[in-house]
């Protein structure tokens, strides 16, 4: 399965988005279990922005960081004590914009299981991994309507537990899912049955 993935991945070619805006990347991290999983954070309550959601470890690039990649790799050591050595690199998804106004670019690697991983407190409330076959089967447990600059976006939300994924991680699995895993799954078209959720007509803020 993640040999193919990897293939898929080194055929895909992502879509930069080349807007002078703040910069951030995050690793969409597969933890190489006989069943797969992906690792996600859990952000802490006292954030400023997106405080108790679940993200991909990463953040915002610093002048020093000589790539994006490096942005990553140097935000997951950072937020969760991961070697960037550890981490096998499978390829990149195109780039997204938040709301906030951050260029995010999604990288996609392999690591292997039960790495000493550590949350940062100041940052994170938890880690937890999330069993990959849930996304590959597209077991989602609604589907939001979300609205930006005219354009209608069908982004599905994951339960795992206690945990919901949804939002920008969501956008970033399902391309993931589609180009990576070859699955039927796309933010333009609705999925066959709901339920939905509406939101509000949205603009993208200034960063």
């Amino acid at each position: 399965m993640l040999e193919q993935l990897h293939d898929r991945l080194k055929r895909h070619v992502p879509r930069r988005i080349e807007l002078d805006l703040p910069q951030a990347a995050v690793l969409l991290l597969i933890v190489a279990r006989p069943n797969p999983t992906l690792l996600f954070t859990l952000r802490a309550g006292h954030m400023k922005q997106h405080a108790g959601q679940v993200a991909f470890p990463g953040g915002k690039r610093e002048p020093s960081d000589e790539s994006l990649l490096a942005t990553a790799l140097r935000e997951a050591k950072e937020e969760v004590a991961l070697p960037p050595e550890r981490v096998e690199l499978l390829g990149r998804l195109s780039d997204v914009l938040s709301l906030y106004g951050l260029r995010v670019t999604p990288f996609v690697g392999v690591i292997p299981p039960d790495l000493p991983l550590v949350p940062e407190l100041s940052e994170l409330e938890t880690i937890f991994e999330a069993p990959l076959e849930i996304f590959l089967e597209d077991r989602r447990s609604h589907t939001d309507i979300i609205t930006v600059e005219e354009k209608r976006l069908y982004v599905p939300s994951y339960r795992v537990d206690r945990h919901v994924i949804w939002g920008l991680s969501a956008m970033m699995l399902v391309e993931l899912l589609a180009k990576g895993f070859d699955r039927s799954i796309s933010l333009d078209t609705p999925p066959a049955r709901g339920p939905f959720r509406h939101y509000p007509a949205q603009r993208r803020l200034s960063p």
